[in-house]
């Protein structure tokens, strides 16, 4: 399935919108000092979730349509290092460390990495590869659906020492959450993975734990729902959010500094 599905990049780029709303909240709120006791509530978490949920899970979906997974998720990767290199500089009240690019970076490299030990093990050829991916099975996909959504739910509470699932709750080893000396910068590599140190502080940070997870649920959904993208509802076109979601990595680039200069700006 080659033919591009107009609903992705109108559904990106509505949630582009979303996310650029959002983060001018912030800026109100944290850099400007505006009372909007509102941002922190829980319909204010949910408009947050909402909107890494759908980047997250958009970008395992189109995992499918990568051609280069490894070099698009390096490129990636590295972006979310210069984001954090801004901002330590311009903003080190609130850097970024471990931000959303550096997971979704990490996440495409990782399946890419997946895909092609899979290839090799089974000898596909690259056009038997492409088949592959284009035409998962329906019921492995749900299988890995169901997987990764367990695995998303259990550890949503990593970041906390918290395994749960239903009524299941179990503790994580404390020792794994201390360590990271007085900015909590220390064992960087446990609070990538997920086992957030003690007194570390990010203004974006997705670990590679839970949010990974998640990341394959949208991958493995392409596998469910790709019967039905003859069906219209995958092709709506509405083209300036089309437009928008088509360049989704170039505005959020540019959409915090433009941000903070407007912010700044204001009286």
């Amino acid at each position: 399935m080659k033919k591009r599905l107009a609903t992705i990049d109108t559904l990106r780029g509505f949630t582009i919108i979303s996310m650029v709303l959002y983060h001018f909240c912030w800026d109100l709120k944290y850099i400007k000092g505006f009372d909007m006791e509102w941002y922190v509530s829980a319909g204010a978490h949910f408009w947050q979730q909402s909107i890494c949920w759908t980047f997250i899970l958009l970008a395992g979906f189109c995992m499918h349509f990568a051609r280069s997974p490894l070099r698009n998720g390096a490129i990636v990767f590295l972006f979310g290092v210069i984001v954090t290199c801004i901002t330590e500089i311009f903003l080190p009240e609130a850097p970024v460390h471990f931000g959303v690019l550096t997971l979704l970076g990490s996440s495409m490299m990782l399946m890419g990495a997946y895909l092609k030990i899979y290839d090799k093990i089974n000898g596909l050829t690259p056009a038997q590869s492409r088949e592959h991916k284009y035409k998962p099975d329906k019921n492995v996909s749900a299988f890995g659906f169901m997987i990764s959504a367990l695995l998303f739910a259990l550890t949503k509470g990593i970041n906390y020492g918290v395994l749960k699932l239903a009524f299941i709750k179990f503790d994580l080893p404390a020792s794994l959450y201390q360590g990271g000396g007085a900015d909590g910068m220390g064992r960087s590599y446990l609070t990538y993975l997920g086992f957030m140190q003690d007194g570390f502080y990010s203004s974006d940070y997705f670990s590679l734990m839970p949010w990974f997870f998640l990341f394959m649920a949208g991958y493995f959904l392409y596998g469910i729902l790709r019967s039905y993208f003859k069906l219209q509802i995958f092709h709506i076109n509405v083209k300036p959010l089309s437009w928008l979601g088509r360049h989704s990595l170039f505005i959020y680039l540019l959409h915090q500094p433009v941000l903070y200069v407007i912010t700044l700006l204001l009286p």
